[in-house]
């Protein structure tokens, strides 16, 4: 019996020694890094020389090996990998590094949709573009040149706009010349993820970079120009948006240029936002109601109420709301403003709107002092919301209460607050 046992354990110690056999012809090789995944990072550095073995499958296999282990100890192979000139190895590599800052991305990268026939390359993507990591978190400056330089100059339009898209979900502004040399590509959709990137970042240096493409031909290019530049808060470029709101081909692109002329907030533009404020297209009305918020004019208080009385659609409502609180409406009763947008983050469709406006809100103390006695008989969604706003805008005075939010009876409103407050103090000097 004890014969037999030892034998056993001596052909399994054998075969798992030849399962990972690094030399072999390149089945045994992909077989061996297939065997050594299953050890996790403790392979990283047997699995780490194979980004750059001589045989293509062998190093794709190495890349999709690194990405399934994850962590911060594959970032070195992955940026070789990168550096790889095969498009496949490209986007693998960058769905790789950024799943190491954001866990689980590469689950619905690109690199889950490729399909190689010969040397072409394809692939699309599959999740809505929202992603980013939190302000805290910092990313090595080799990653972001890493795919900075892909965004740039990557193998193939894939490859292209898949790092273009890795650098604002990385918040990457150090690529930021990297984006605006991909904006000149010619391709819509390696210039459309730059744009989106940009947008990420929100550094107001870019703008004055893309206001050529405030006339592009083509609708989704304009249309996230014009979104990119009222974001970036690019005054400079108010002319070029009022032509092309003056001049809109659609009403997709007549909404853009309105809500990015909100975004910029001109006073000249105040009785434009007065002309659209009952227009009979709600997203016109919603633009116009968010630029009369930013303007913050008392005179124009007892129109937005009007509006905001007589508004049955939900997406302009909100915005009149927020226009109402922006001049200086502050109560939290049961109807009013403020309160019916921390009511709305329990309404799943429109709570990131509602969060988008309250974050604005917020960076007015009056505002914050208005909505932290909120908190108190606040559901799970509206504490949870409320956080996440504080975390973007508050300010030291914030503090205490997300130290309460962190120790919330429910574990995902206190995860939140922990989350909420590390993303606050991270902001503050």
């Amino acid at each position: 019996m004890k014969t037999t046992f030892f034998l056993l354990a001596f052909l399994s110690v054998a075969g798992g020694a030849f399962s990972q056999d690094l030399s072999g012809d390149v089945k045994q090789r992909i077989k061996a890094i297939r065997d050594l995944t299953k050890q996790g990072d403790q392979a990283i550095p047997k699995i780490a020389p194979l980004v750059s073995d001589s045989d293509l499958s062998v190093r794709i296999e190495a890349v999709k090996a690194l990405m399934q282990i994850g962590g911060p100890k594959t970032l070195d192979p992955l940026i070789i990998a990168a550096r790889d000139p095969d498009p496949e190895m490209q986007i693998r590599a960058t769905d790789g590094l950024v799943n190491v800052y954001l866990p689980g991305y590469a689950k619905n990268g690109m690199s889950g949709t490729l399909q190689r026939a010969g040397t072409s390359i394809k692939g699309h993507f599959t999740d809505t573009n929202d992603k980013v990591i939190d302000s805290y978190i910092q990313v090595r400056p080799d990653v972001i040149e890493a795919v900075g330089r892909l965004a740039k100059s990557g193998a193939s339009v894939e490859a292209r706009a898949n790092a273009a898209r890795a650098v604002g979900v990385l918040r990457g502004r150090a690529a930021i010349p990297d984006l605006i040399d991909a904006l000149h590509s010619k391709d819509d959709l390696v210039m459309y993820e730059g744009l989106i990137a940009l947008q990420k970042i929100r550094d107001p240096s870019a703008a004055p970079r893309i206001t050529f493409l405030l006339h592009d031909l083509d609708d989704r290019i304009q249309i996230a120009a014009l979104e990119t530049t009222g974001l970036l808060r690019n005054k400079d470029a108010a002319p070029d948006v009022r032509d092309a709101l003056g001049h809109a081909r659609d009403i997709k692109v007549r909404r853009a240029a309105l809500t990015a002329l909100a975004m910029i907030s001109d006073e000249s533009d105040h009785s434009t936002f007065l002309k659209y404020l009952n227009d009979k297209d709600e997203g016109l009305r919603t633009a116009a109601a968010e630029g009369l918020a930013r303007l913050r004019q008392p005179g124009d208080r007892d129109v937005v109420q009007n509006a905001f009385n007589g508004e049955h659609k939900m997406g302009p409502r909100l915005a009149d709301a927020f226009a109402l609180v922006g001049i200086g409406n502050l109560d939290t009763s049961e109807f009013s403003p403020l309160r019916y947008l921390v009511n709305t983050f329990n309404v799943r469709a429109y709570r990131d709107v509602s969060v988008a406006y309250l974050t604005e809100l917020a960076r007015q103390p009056a505002v914050r002092q208005a909505m932290y006695p909120m908190l108190t008989g606040a559901t799970k969604d509206e504490k949870i919301q409320i956080g996440i706003v504080l975390a973007r805008s508050g300010d030291k005075d914030s503090i205490p209460y997300l130290q309460a939010l962190s120790s919330d009876s429910d574990t995902d409103v206190a995860q939140q607050g922990v989350r909420s407050l590390r993303t606050l103090n991270a902001r503050l000097p």
